[in-house]
């Protein structure tokens, strides 16, 4: 066959990485076809400079694409996908997959109720699902914590020695997102729950699928769900210092979440926007065999003393540094460290194969269901929520 022909849609970070790493892929000869994104000076500032082609929308992108790869703000994912299914493209979505968004630009988030929510999103969930079945095409779900080396390693591990993972721990926290549409919660769907907690949540639960598969064929999946949630930086008491984000309109900044697996096992997340000191990824893997720290960020692969020479300054480190003096845990590689080039290179030999993806819809599916569900528990302080069987 020709070039895999890739329409981006979406013209901000995620696109930004999703090029570089298109860019490396190697096996499959990939040609970025097209980028659209919702405002004109955007996708012209995101495509001209990169060579890659302008359309004014998804439409008149799709007959020069085999895959879409969407990188838009969750409250737009629906669409782009409804769009790219019914005509057949093969897709790859940024996470999280969709969300809540409310019926109307009214929605104060953090006070809506929360079981409505949740049907809400089921519903929207067996519509993505019927959609893709319908489509036959190939779903890349692009959580890059699953295809992270650490987390791969750790998957060789389990399936290798069949072992029984008996509770997992996980976290994503930073200082606050860059996205300017990030703490409303009709464009984000939610705050620290979502948009970090489905990182370490879509490796537990990925973790223990393949635990399942390799022993008997069927995947282990979440079956309830006990959170809490806060809004830190809003509380009347909080003292800024001007190091962390504190625009959040109706949204947690920091969050909890008890995942209970088919088998009784368990698996702990823990997100948040109120830690300093460059981005915190991690996951930590209790077996009956053995145990692992998986580090995804830091990475502690280089260590850099600055003393202050301010032509430091314009390096990139790792995400999330407010400073490059001192002592910093350097990225060597962050694409590959956190697991974003293997996602790409994955997606698209799965697609020229024909076959699935380690990130596919089936587990996208299951990191959205668990997330609304915690919401629905934060809202009763805790209680334990049934885990929808999707």
């Amino acid at each position: 066959m020709g070039a895999l022909r890739v329409g981006i849609v979406g013209a901000g970070m995620a696109a930004d990485y999703h090029v570089v790493c298109l860019r490396r892929v190697y096996g499959v000869t990939v040609e970025i076809a097209g980028v659209t994104s919702l405002r004109e000076e955007s996708r012209q500032a995101f495509g001209v400079p990169r060579g890659i082609p302008v359309y004014a929308s998804l439409d008149a992108m799709l007959d020069h694409v085999d895959v879409v790869d969407i990188c838009t703000p969750p409250a737009c994912h629906l669409e782009g996908i409804r769009l790219a299914a019914r005509a057949g493209k093969h897709l790859i979505v940024e996470k999280p997959l969709t969300g809540y968004f409310g019926a109307d630009e009214h929605i104060h988030g953090d006070q809506a109720p929360k079981a409505p929510m949740l049907e809400a999103v089921l519903e929207t969930l067996d519509e993505i699902s019927t959609l893709v079945a319908a489509s036959g095409a190939i779903f890349g779900y692009a959580e890059n914590f699953v295809y992270a080396p650490a987390i791969q390693r750790e998957r060789e591990f389990v399936e290798r020695t069949g072992a029984q993972i008996l509770r997992m721990l996980g976290e994503e926290s930073h200082s606050g997102s860059h996205s300017p549409v990030y703490g409303i919660w009709r464009h984000a769907g939610g705050g620290s729950l979502i948009g970090k907690g489905c990182h370490p949540l879509g490796a537990l639960l990925y973790l223990k699928r393949r635990e399942g598969i390799s022993r008997d064929g069927q995947p282990i999946r979440p079956v309830a769900v006990s959170a809490r949630t806060h809004a830190l930086t809003r509380l009347p008491g909080y003292e800024d210092r001007g190091f962390l984000r504190t625009d959040y309109t109706d949204v947690e900044d920091s969050g909890w979440m008890h995942v209970i697996f088919a088998d009784g096992t368990f698996g702990d997340v823990v997100t948040g926007e109120v830690t300093l000191g460059g981005i915190y990824d991690y996951v930590e893997v209790f077996a009956n065999n053995h145990r692992a720290r998986c580090r995804l960020s830091p990475t502690n692969l280089l260590d850099l003393y600055n003393p202050g020479d301010a032509r430091f300054d314009d390096l990139y480190l790792m995400e999330k540094l407010s400073t490059n003096a001192g002592w910093n845990a350097a990225a060597p590689d962050e694409n590959w460290t956190m697991g974003y080039q293997e996602e790409i290179q994955d997606f698209l030999t799965c697609t020229v194969a024909g076959c699935q993806p380690q990130s596919d819809l089936a587990l996208a599916l299951d990191t959205t269901a668990v997330i609304y569900a915690a919401y629905l528990s934060a809202e009763r302080k805790g209680v334990e929520v049934d885990v929808p069987v999707l």
